[in-house]
């Protein structure tokens, strides 16, 4: 494969992109395909808890969810993952035993990044060691700030190299590194790096997974696509909290990648709030009458 000179990435319009997203947002969508499309995204999901204040009982909790998104409705299909710190893997992983939700686990020192590149390897060990089915990775922005490009690529490649078969998702922090040229040029490091997804935020920032920012980065998986014969996922995390937004990100998919990504082997939203209004909406569609919140469980 031949890795491009990551200093001429290609410019980004942003008017077009602005002008695309305006147009792809006022695709109407019928009932049925409503409801489709709303287990689909929850089935996308990657339920994530990552705070100081996490513990043994929160993440059991949250793994329930993650297997019950709604008591009352046990036809859901479940979320696609549940995220969280290395300290925990072992104890997500045995309360999904048996089920299809993968554990992912963040890494190389989450959420900043500001660490050396021993203590990153020696924190992605960790949690492949525990059992980890994905890695979700944040990038060094300062080096990629400075414009140094071959840091960034050899990192990942580093992290990709141990982690094998195992997905790697990188992180950009997309509120960090800049203008959507920055977004387009994160996108190719990381794939010709090896990334199995690219994702834009930890959520700790904002903006975050603007729709701008996600159709900048589902473009170039497309270029990188038509360039290697190699599919890359796609996951927007942060900001995305309601089904309407979630239904929008999956009609951007869908008309910039194709039907091959519309599941969650290669689309993945990392959104947990995003699961209470999906359930939500999924009642409503099912018996006419709009729930609050309170009806569903905050963990």
């Amino acid at each position: 494969m031949t890795i491009p000179n990551f200093t001429n990435t290609p410019t980004i319009d942003q008017v077009g992109i602005e002008e695309r997203v305006a147009r792809l947002n006022t695709r109407s969508i019928k009932k049925a395909s409503k409801v489709q499309g709303l287990k689909l995204a929850l089935n996308m999901i990657d339920l994530t808890t990552l705070e100081g204040k996490d513990t043994e009982g929160k993440v059991r909790q949250m793994c329930y969810k993650a297997l019950h998104p709604h008591i009352a409705m046990p036809d859901l299909p479940t979320t696609a993952a549940v995220c969280v710190f290395p300290t925990f893997v072992k104890i997500a992983k045995d309360a999904l035993r048996g089920s299809n939700v993968k554990v992912a686990a963040v890494s190389t020192a989450f959420p900043a990044g500001q660490s050396t590149r021993e203590v990153k390897i020696a924190d992605t060990k960790f949690a492949l060691d525990s059992g980890a089915d994905e890695i979700d990775m944040v990038i060094s922005r300062g080096e990629f700030l400075k414009g140094n490009y071959n840091f960034v690529f050899d990192e990942i490649a580093i992290i990709k190299d141990l982690c094998g078969d195992i997905r790697l998702k990188v992180i950009f922090e997309t509120g960090e590194i800049g203008n959507l040229d920055s977004v387009r040029r994160a996108s190719d490091i990381a794939m010709y790096a090896g990334a199995d997804f690219i994702k834009t935020s930890t959520g700790k920032i904002q903006p975050a997974a603007t729709p701008f920012v996600t159709l900048v980065m589902l473009e170039a998986i497309r270029d990188y696509y038509y360039a290697t014969g190699r599919m890359v996922g796609m996951k927007p995390a942060g900001g995305i909290s309601t089904a309407k937004a979630a239904l929008q990100n999956l009609v951007m998919v869908k008309e910039t990648l194709g039907s091959a990504w519309l599941t969650n082997e290669w689309f993945r939203f990392g959104a947990s709030s995003l699961a209470n209004d999906v359930v939500l909406q999924l009642i409503t569609q099912s018996t006419g009458v709009y729930h609050s919140m309170d009806y569903v469980s905050k963990d």
